[in-house]
C-alpha cells in the first residue's frame, strides 16, 4: 500500500531585515559608541511641535556626550535602527503611527505597518542590531492592584530575555513599585543605582526604596556588563536607574495628592487595561500644569548623557561590534 510522503518542512523565515542609518552602520562597523532612543516618548508622549524639538534635542545630547544616537521605529513594516530628520518628523507628525512593543513587532513588519517603538521593542531591536546601551525615561512594571488585573508591562519579560543596558529613572510612579522592583528580582533582571543608594521614583529623585548596589562611574557599568558576559548566564538585562536630580524633580507633595486625585478619577471612570497609564500620565500633566511633563523630560535628559558615557566606556574596553541574533 502506498503510504503518502511525509509534508515537507517549512523552510525557517530569514531574520527581519533591519535598516540601519548610515551613521549607525558605520558606527557599529567600528566599535564606537552608539545610544539606541526610543520613539514611543516622540510619538505619544509630548505635545506637538515640541515632541520633534525634544527628538533633535536627545540625539544632539547623545553626539555631545561622543556617541552616534540611534533612534529606533518601525517604518512601512521595516524596522529602522537610526532615522534621519525626515523620519524623526514622520514620528513626531504622523497620526496613523502605532505604539509596538515587542509582541507587536511580527504583525507590524508582516503587515507593512509603521509604529513608533516603546521600551520592550526598542530594546529587542537595538540588541538585534548590535547595539549595547539603551536610554529611556521610566520603564514600564506591574501595575497596582496587580492581584486582581494581573496587569504587568511586556517591558519585564523581554528584558528578562534580552542583553542591554536600560538607563532609566526608575519605573513610572504610577505603578507598584515595590511589586515591580520584586518582579525584577524574580526574572533575574540585575538593576544598579547609579550614585544614589534608594531607586528613583520616575518624577522623583527617590521612591524611598533601597538597591543593594551603587555604582559612581560609567566605567564601572561597563566593567558589569563585561562580567556579565564573562558568567555567560541567561540574556538578560542590566538596569541602570539614574535618578532626576533633586532640583528638577516634581514637588513630592504636589506628587503624591494629583497621583491619588487621578487614580480615584480613574476608578470613577472605569479605566483599565491598556487605557490605564496614558490616562493618569494625563492627568498628572495637566493637574501639575505640566510640571510632571518638564520633571520627565529632565530625566530623559540625565539618562541620555549618561547613557552615552556608558557607551563610551564600553567602547572604549572595547567589545565585538558584530551584530547579536
Amino acid at each position: 500500500m502506498n503510504r503518502p510522503s511525509p509534508a515537507t518542512p517549512a523552510t525557517p523565515a530569514a531574520p527581519a531585515p533591519l535598516r540601519l542609518s548610515d551613521e549607525v552602520a558605520a558606527a557599529l562597523a567600528a566599535g564606537t559608541p552608539v545610544v539606541a532612543l526610543e520613539s514611543t516618548i516622540i510619538a505619544h508622549g509630548l505635545p506637538r511641535p515640541r515632541n520633534l524639538a525634544v527628538a533633535l534635542e536627545l540625539e544632539e545630547l547623545v553626539r555631545a556626550g561622543g556617541a552616534v544616537p540611534a533612534t529606533i521605529a518601525v517604518l512601512d513594516g521595516v524596522p529602522h535602527i537610526g532615522l534621519d530628520k525626515a523620519g524623526l518628523e514622520r514620528v513626531a507628525v504622523d497620526d496613523s503611527l502605532r505604539k509596538l512593543g515587542f509582541r507587536e513587532l511580527a504583525p507590524a513588519l508582516a503587515t507593512g505597518a509603521s509604529g513608533a517603538t516603546t521600551v520592550s521593542g526598542t530594546a529587542f531591536l537595538a540588541a538585534r542590531a548590535g547595539i549595547r546601551v539603551f536610554a529611556t525615561g521610566g520603564l514600564g512594571g506591574v501595575h497596582r492592584d496587580w492581584t486582581a488585573s494581573q496587569d504587568e508591562s511586556a517591558d519585564l519579560g523581554l528584558l528578562a530575555r534580552t542583553r542591554i543596558t536600560v538607563v532609566c529613572a526608575g519605573v513610572k510612579s504610577i505603578l507598584d513599585v515595590p511589586a515591580t522592583l520584586e518582579r525584577l528580582e524574580t526574572l533575574g533582571v540585575a538593576v544598579l543605582g547609579y550614585r544614589t543608594a534608594e531607586f528613583p521614583g520616575f518624577y522623583l529623585t527617590s521612591s524611598g526604596l533601597p538597591l543593594d548596589w551603587t555604582l559612581d562611574d560609567p566605567a564601572e557599568v561597563a566593567a558589569v556588563m563585561h562580567a556579565q558576559d564573562a558568567l555567560g548566564g541567561p540574556a538578560s538585562a542590566l538596569v541602570v536607574a539614574n535618578p532626576v536630580p533633586q532640583a528638577e524633580q516634581l514637588d513630592p507633595e504636589l506628587h503624591d495628592r494629583v497621583l491619588a486625585e487621578a487614580l480615584a478619577a480613574a476608578a470613577e471612570a472605569g479605566v483599565t487595561g491598556q487605557a490605564i497609564t496614558p490616562y493618569l500620565l494625563a492627568h498628572l500633566t495637566e493637574h501639575t500644569r505640566g510640571a510632571s511633563l518638564e520633571a520627565n523630560l529632565a530625566a530623559v535628559r540625565g539618562n541620555v548623557r549618561l547613557a552615552a558615557g556608558i557607551a563610551r566606556a564600553w567602547a572604549a574596553a572595547g567589545t565585538d561590534p558584530g551584530r547579536q541574533g
